[in-house]
């Protein structure tokens, strides 16, 4: 009966923890490498939250979230105070070179 007992608790344990948490992504692409991180955070977590937690600011410092950089969660802009919800992937926007339409004039030429 110990034992079960034992069991049952642990169980409610892990239950809690993962009631009480999300998983997410935090994405960012370069020409030729990929970061995807995953992360635990607490269920109140917001998009900034995520990002800083995320370590991806220190691994690029170029990314400046206030002026150039725009973020998203599955190709929808939003704000950085916006709350995540288990299993969303936040991207980083890298701004654009240049204007799709021009790139494809270019081609054409």
């Amino acid at each position: 009966m110990l034992l079960y007992q034992k069991i049952v608790h642990y169980l409610i344990k892990i239950i809690q923890f993962i009631v009480s948490n999300i998983i997410v992504k935090v994405v960012y692409a370069l020409p030729n490498h990929q970061y995807i991180l995953s992360l635990l955070l607490p269920k109140s977590s917001s998009v900034e939250q995520a990002i800083e937690a995320s370590g991806i600011l220190s691994l690029q410092p170029e990314i400046d979230l206030i002026k150039i950089n725009k973020v998203g969660i599955f190709s929808k802009i939003i704000s950085l105070k916006e709350p995540l919800s288990n299993g969303d992937r936040i991207e980083i926007y890298r701004p654009l070179l240049i204007n799709p339409k021009d790139r494809i004039r270019l081609r054409t030429l």
